[in-house]
């Protein structure tokens, strides 16, 4: 279906963002294009979080993708918990099943899914940086993945040492080595005031075995520049956003693109 021919059966996706971005509007309407569906999306801020579920709930729109700053304090807004959103406390996906809210989270199994695909082995040490939702999906993705030896490192003296404890990691202030460095942080991130920064000096790269930044925007973000030249594997923000949109894709429309559709969707949304 041509993305020019709309009408009112078309069905609206949205994310919400506190900085938003391209990579899920293309990425998604990429799709629909390919797989002939008659959605839309678009991605949105917003000052007024309450009002904004509101609308989505009023005005029918079938899914909201939901980015930081918003995923735990978007509980208290929708209906049902689902077990991905619930065991974690963190939101990243809603879908409006006639006016009724469900809530999920994708980033989890993206996660856990670039973790068994990367040969990391769980007997490495891990260094977390960040406490918020995305944080928690990663700290849950790892720990379930066998990384028993981890630490989190934030600022906040409630979030940090909860999250840590939650999972059985330490808990630190300051940025600590470990075989598997890992930034959940806006640090590095296009437009935010710590674009040009890495969260890990440079010599905790080195004595690092391999680094995983979730930062989408860009995908070569200070922390992935310098881990490849320092000749470490990397994860990037890019791949996790590209397998848990993959799975929001599912969630609002019922079906499941191949492999191959989700690869030229990921590249397309980065162009």
């Amino acid at each position: 279906m041509s993305r020019s021919f709309l009408n009112r059966e078309t069905q609206l996706c949205m994310s919400l963002s506190g900085r938003p971005s391209n990579i899920g509007t293309r990425f998604h309407n990429y799709l629909y294009d390919e797989l002939d569906i008659n959605f839309v999306y678009k991605a949105f801020t917003t000052t007024d979080l309450p009002a904004a579920i509101a609308g989505i709930r009023a005005l029918g729109i079938r899914g909201c993708a939901v980015s930081m700053p918003f995923k735990e304090e978007v509980i208290a807004s929708v209906d049902v918990m689902h077990d991905s959103a619930n065991a974690i406390e963190s939101v990243n996906t809603i879908v409006n099943e006639n006016g009724v809210l469900h809530a999920y989270n994708t980033d989890y199994q993206a996660v856990a899914n670039l973790l068994q695909s990367s040969g990391f082995s769980s007997d490495w040490s891990v260094a977390v940086t960040g406490s918020g939702g995305m944080a928690k999906a990663v700290v849950a993705a790892l720990r379930d993945s066998g990384f028993t030896r981890g630490t989190v490192v934030a600022r906040n003296p409630q979030t940090g040492p909860t999250l840590a404890s939650a999972y059985g990691y330490d808990h630190s202030n300051e940025s600590v080595a470990a075989d598997l460095l890992v930034n959940v942080t806006p640090v590095g991130m296009a437009g935010g005031p710590d674009a040009d920064l890495s969260p890990f000096t440079d010599a905790q790269i080195e004595s690092a075995r391999a680094v995983f930044d979730v930062v989408a925007m860009p995908s070569e973000t200070p922390l992935i520049v310098r881990a490849r030249a320092a000749g470490k594997p990397v994860v990037t923000g890019a791949e996790v956003i590209a397998l848990q949109a993959a799975e929001q894709f599912v969630l609002y429309t019922g079906v499941r693109p191949t492999d191959e559709q989700i690869r030229r969707a990921s590249e397309f949304s980065r162009r």
